[in-house]
């Protein structure tokens, strides 16, 4: 009698391809869907371009313009054109610039249960809520997939969260995700599966699954799985799509590695403070504090509901006359249905300041605040200076709250209002037109279309084999939990330089340390010293490739955030851990390791003996590291790229 299955184990073991199902082992797994968007998909095509590639080799791909929207000049729109032509090329469907944010929309065009997903954004995981198998990766590892490539991962614990009870009045989605941040911070969840199940699951639509798996991601999941069950069906029926629903549930007496039970009833309305998802406490606690912006919408509260509850608490109301009350739709969709029930209306008629559906204010890309001054969003991080705004004070909340606090003008626990809570249930089906989604040409068409590159695209740059000596001078330490933001900003300045590695260059660690690009350009090879969870949140791997591009061959760090560590593998850079972590303390800025045989060394073994010197003195500490055989391989050829094209001329010969 085969052993009983959760819903995780059953993904994982139909797309395993190499590697064995055991805890912390390197698994391959078979890519069925990859998503792209525009911050990141320039990059994925160059890559597909430099690895020669004919048409994708996936079951479905999709490209997303939802990032870079604001066209202030040519560059934004330059690449628009090239993704567009680009997904002619290799066979992609595009997704036109106002469509909406691409998690939603792939949701409600694309999404399968029992189907595989590997998207260049972190939040990929989002597409869970249907039961698929979903992952965020750096763009490398996308363009890989669609090339037919399996996406190699740690094989993952797998944490049952146990749902039990209802929602009480005011209390959401969003609200449990913060609950498990608030148990467990921002590297709680590292190396593990989230899989939700219980009794409570039958209270939560599949958008209200959405927000959970979304921010999944804040916690340092691998990914987020929910059963495909009844509620997946409806959804998918008001789709137009309930014939690809299958069900998949756990199966009678499936366990888990890790246990733990959220009392759906027992919780209560909750805040992220600046500047961390990670520093949750209840809203009752800052109730009272001033508001200069309330934001709602994004892709971590993209459901019909996210905007119906707020329009029916404001009916009749106006938001207080300080406050921006910013209205984010997370699709075209979505903003169709809002129109057609009344609710836009109410919500614009009570002040609301209506933005294009797109992710918008929640990369920096518009809608940024006031310095200093308190902003209550819905969106899924609040990193020092994401919004845009360098000294910002971004809290992650509800909708309710969101919107109560409008109303009244200062931070408030929508218990307070004297109103009674909207009740919102499913809305009335409108399937998604698929007018803004471009299907790629038929196969024999393709490689007859060339795309088109703006004079602000680049191609990738030329990366050096790892050498077998490193002498590095150490140009930068950090503290715990830095993240991609902080390594290489988004927003409106950087983004549109996403195809241009070497202009992306001056903003490298801008936020920490504004002289690191001239200093690395002077010292050429260096290292940097982290903390732990170096390169926390999102996938783009432009946090890795431009301080490579800029000399970086290797970080020491207590630990490395998943996506960005392969990140840093792809592009040649050496991600090694303390052997002690007391030796953290022990390293400073202008200190100098030294390697000999580096390649020797990483032959033997896992454990590198590095000379440190210091002011004039030396010492030895011991650095570590986990890495698959594969991923040495990827390092010495200098990054994927080299290493694919060396597997194509081993092949030839």
């Amino acid at each position: 009698m085969s052993t009983p299955q959760n819903v995780s184990e059953k993904l994982i073991a139909a797309h395993l391809v190499d590697g064995e199902l055991t805890a912390g082992e390197e698994i391959g797994l078979r890519i069925d869907q990859t998503l792209t968007q525009d911050a990141t998909g320039t990059l994925v095509m160059l890559e597909l371009e430099a690895m020669g590639l004919g048409r994708v080799r996936t079951e479905l791909s999709a490209q997303y313009v939802d990032h870079n929207l604001l066209q202030l000049d040519h560059k934004n729109p330059d690449d628009h054109e090239y993704l567009r032509t680009a997904c002619a090329r290799f066979g992609i469907w595009y997704s036109r610039p106002g469509n909406g944010v691409s998690h939603p929309v792939h949701m409600q065009a694309f999404g399968r249960p029992g189907k595989s997903l590997a998207g260049s954004d972190s939040h990929t995981p989002a597409a869970g809520c249907l039961g698929m198998l979903a992952f965020g990766a750096g763009g490398i590892e996308v363009a890989l997939a669609m090339a037919g490539e399996p996406l190699y991962l740690k094989r993952p614990l797998i944490w049952g969260v146990r749902l039990e009870g209802e929602l009480p009045d005011w209390v959401s989605a969003k609200d449990v995700i913060l609950e498990l941040l608030r148990r467990h911070g921002v590297s709680g969840a590292v190396g593990r599966v989230i899989e939700y199940h219980g009794p409570g699951l039958a209270g939560l639509s599949a958008m209200d699954r959405h927000v959970l798996a979304n921010m999944g991601t804040e916690l340092g999941a691998t990914t987020t799985v929910f059963p495909s069950d009844d509620e997946t069906r409806r959804f998918l029926e008001s789709e137009g799509r309930g014939d690809e629903w299958i069900e998949i549930i756990a199966d009678d007496g499936a366990g888990y590695d890790v246990d733990e039970v959220i009392e759906l009833d027992r919780l209560e309305p909750l805040i992220a403070e600046p500047s961390s998802p990670g520093k949750v406490v209840p809203v009752a606690e800052i109730a009272g504090a001033p508001l200069n912006q309330a934001y709602i919408g994004s892709s971590a509260n993209p459901g019909y509901r996210d905007f119906a509850v707020p329009a029916l608490m404001v009916e009749g109301r106006t938001v207080a006359n300080h406050v921006s009350f910013d209205v984010n739709p997370s699709s075209r969709q979505l903003l169709a249905m809002l129109a057609r029930d009344g609710h836009l209306g109410r919500l614009v008629q009570a002040g609301g300041r209506l933005h294009q559906a797109g992710c918008n204010g929640c990369i920096g890309m518009g809608q940024a605040p006031a310095t200093g001054q308190n902003s209550l969003r819905t969106v899924p991080r609040n990193f020092s200076g994401r919004s845009g705004t360098l000294d910002d004070n971004v809290f992650l909340c509800s909708p309710e709250t969101a919107t109560a606090s409008a109303l009244m003008g200062r931070i408030t626990d929508p218990r307070e209002l004297d109103m009674a809570c909207p009740r919102v249930g499913p809305p009335a089906p409108m399937p998604m037109s698929r007018s803004m989604l471009v299907a790629p040409p038929p196969g024999d068409e393709a490689g007859d279309v060339e795309p088109r590159k703006g004079p602000d695209i680049e191609p990738l740059p030329n990366l050096e084999p790892l050498p077998d000596r490193l002498a590095l001078p150490v140009l930068l330490k950090t503290d715990d939990d830095l993240s991609t933001d902080e390594i290489l900003p988004a927003g409106s300045r950087s983004l549109p330089y996403r195809s241009n590695i070497e202009k992306l260059g001056v903003y490298a660690f801008e936020s920490i340390d504004p002289d690191y690009p001239e200093r690395a350009r002077k010292a050429g090879d260096h290292a940097i010293v982290g903390g732990a969870n170096y390169g926390q949140g999102s996938s783009r791997e432009h946090a890795a490739l431009v301080p490579r591009s800029l000399g970086l061959r290797l970080v020491v760090a207590k630990s490395f955030a998943r996506i960005h560590r392969q990140n840093l593998v792809n592009f040649g850079v050496l991600p090694l851990t303390f052997g002690d972590p007391d030796d953290y303390a022990r390293l400073a800025t202008g200190d100098r390791l030294l390697i000999d045989d580096l390649r020797a060394a990483l032959d033997r073994g896992c454990a590198l003996d590095v000379d440190v010197e210091s002011d004039g003195n030396g010492s030895t500490i011991r650095l570590v590291h986990d890495l698959s055989d594969r991923q040495l391989e990827i390092l010495r050829c200098g990054g994927v790229v080299n290493w694919i094209a060396e597997r194509e001329k081993s092949a030839a010969t």
